[in-house]
């Protein structure tokens, strides 16, 4: 890899390792639907003059049916349950479920059909991080969290849903105009429900600078950086910025929010970031397959 690539991949290994502290601040004062509704639409506004060129647009109308259910699985339901979740869970907690994607999409893969067989490695490493989600839910989950541990259950599954329509009902659709697109749509959805929740007063400056790195940075800026990054360095090189991410979000939630470190995060980490790199290594994904990886 050349400077660039170790630069952009630095960048978006931060980029996207970042959204569960800053979710954990900003659902402190704002709805999980406000909060959906705000990012989403920053993510538009700021997305939008690198999105549309001529004779894009069409495309996209042609292929709505599948572009709504991509946003749906991909954006709307999960950053919801995202959000509602973290009121429970540490954002640490979070960040570490959010690694089984990887194990859930190579299943979801292999079980409908896909060009990836599960051979004995990629068994292997669905088992660890089986285990590693296991040593998570038993060690640091309490009968109160259950609840919350569900919801990010079908956070997990949608992420492993989301590149499987790209891949299948949207791969000859430009990349950028299907995420502004989807962000657009996201917030015209929750635009009803978020505008009645959001705080009556102005809240701490801390929640807005959340809210608004969140929009600008975590997803924006983030899908711009990762699109120059699979120009540079190709789509499975960038994918393994899935791996870092939690390490990320794990160090941020025990530094800045002073959550606990504790036996069940370290044995978790392990388990699932190494099945992860088992189940998905031999993965020879397309470029469209990989364009769009889960909008943390």
């Amino acid at each position: 890899m050349t400077r660039r690539g170790w630069f952009l991949f630095g960048a978006l290994c931060v980029i996207w390792g970042i959204p569960y502290l800053l979710i954990k601040i900003a659902v402190r004062d704002i709805s999980p639907a406000a909060l959906v509704f705000l990012r989403t639409t920053l993510g538009a506004i700021v997305i939008l003059p690198f999105s549309f060129r001529p004779g894009q647009l069409r495309p996209l109308l042609a292929r709505w049916r599948p572009l709504v259910l991509y946003t749906a699985v991909e954006i709307a339901l999960p950053w919801f349950l995202l959000s509602d979740a973290e009121r429970r869970l540490s954002s640490s907690l979070t960040g570490l479920l959010i690694a089984a994607v990887p194990l859930v999409g190579a299943t979801l893969s292999a079980a409908s059909g896909g060009p990836e067989r599960l051979d004995g490695r990629r068994v292997a490493g669905l088992l660890l991080g089986l285990l590693g989600v296991a040593a998570l839910l038993g060690l640091d989950v309490g009968r109160g969290d259950l609840a919350a541990v569900a919801k990010m259950a079908v956070v997990v599954l949608c992420y492993a849903i989301g590149p499987l329509i790209i891949s299948r009902r949207l791969a000859d659709v430009p990349s950028m105009p299907v995420v502004m697109a989807s962000l657009a749509a996201c917030a015209v959805g929750y635009a009803p429900f978020a505008l009645t929740q959001l705080p009556v007063a102005l809240p701490p400056g801390e929640v807005i600078a959340a809210v608004v790195v969140l929009g600008v940075v975590c997803t924006a800026l983030a899908f711009l950086v990762f699109f120059k990054l699979i120009a540079e360095v190709g789509p499975v090189r960038a994918t393994v910025v899935t791996y870092v991410n939690p390490a990320v979000a794990v160090a941020l939630g025990v530094t800045l929010l002073h959550e606990p470190f504790t036996v069940g995060t370290g044995i978790g980490f392990v388990l699932i970031l190494t099945g992860s790199f088992l189940a998905t290594r031999a993965a020879q994904a397309s470029p469209r397959a990989t364009s769009v990886a889960p909008a943390e």
